[in-house]
């Protein structure tokens, strides 16, 4: 299993460093900054052996390059996006395998938040790095993509394993479930999580990760398919991708 350690960073961010103790690799995803980065991995005695970039924004990649210079790393990031990464060498595509030591990560192509965007899954450590398609009852706003684009994404996570950890990069949670109750109010599994993050915020313990299990249940952008959700905001049988869009744009203006 992998050794993961979430470092909050900026005013919401998170960056994980990833340890595979088999060949002892270690990674970091989409490092917003870097002192604290190396300084996090030298108190932990690890080497930092790889970059893994998710998109292109500059709180997820701003840190690349001086934690490069400063151990060599491989930076590792979307071939969909090949400009916009710094520093990249190794490109993956949807579809693409990356070995990461003794574990293998499954690459999948996942637009809308950015053109280019892609998530890292670790099917042996249950672990989903999505970067900022999915966040703990979110989605990423869609910057670059469509509503349909961002659909079949979260679809396409959606139908991980239901143990999936989701090791997203933002803490958003209590923000997005405010929102999320006046979609769905009647949602149990989502009222139970409104106290549950609450109770987390207020004494600062993280909210993330969350499983695809409570995300499946709670998250109103993966219900968009959802009978319950539809009738919900008053489009009962309407197509999910729509749904969705109209979920996201109140979203938007909350």
């Amino acid at each position: 299993m992998l050794d993961i350690r979430q470092i909050p960073v900026l005013s919401d961010n998170y960056v994980y460093l990833v340890r595979e103790p088999a060949s002892g690799a270690v990674a970091v995803v989409d490092p917003a900054v870097s002192d604290e980065i190396l300084a996090a991995a030298g108190k932990l005695g690890w080497k930092i052996t790889h970059i893994l970039n998710t998109h292109h924004h500059p709180d997820h990649v701003g840190g690349n390059l001086d934690i490069k210079a400063a151990t060599g790393c491989t930076i590792v990031g979307p071939a969909h996006d090949p400009d916009r990464i710094p520093g990249m060498e190794v490109q993956v595509k949807d579809g693409d395998t990356y070995q990461f030591g003794a574990e293998t990560a499954d690459v999948f192509f996942v637009p809308g938040h950015t053109r280019g965007h892609i998530a890292f899954w670790f099917k042996a450590s249950d672990a989903l790095f999505c970067g900022d398609t999915m966040f703990s009852i979110g989605c990423g706003r869609l910057f670059e993509g469509t509503p349909q684009q961002m659909w079949s994404s979260l679809s396409r996570l959606r139908a991980l394993p239901p143990e999936t950890r989701i090791y997203c990069a933002h803490e958003y949670t209590a923000s997005n479930v405010k929102f999320a109750v006046t979609i769905e109010p009647g949602n149990k599994a989502l009222r139970d999580y409104e106290a549950d993050v609450k109770d987390k915020r207020a004494k600062n313990i993280p909210t993330v990760p969350s499983t695809l299990k409570l995300e499946r249940a709670a998250n109103p952008f993966l219900r968009a398919d959802e009978p319950a959700l539809q009738a919900a905001i008053g489009m009962a049988g309407k197509p999910a991708d729509e749904v969705f869009a109209e979920v996201r744009r109140r979203k938007d203006v909350f």
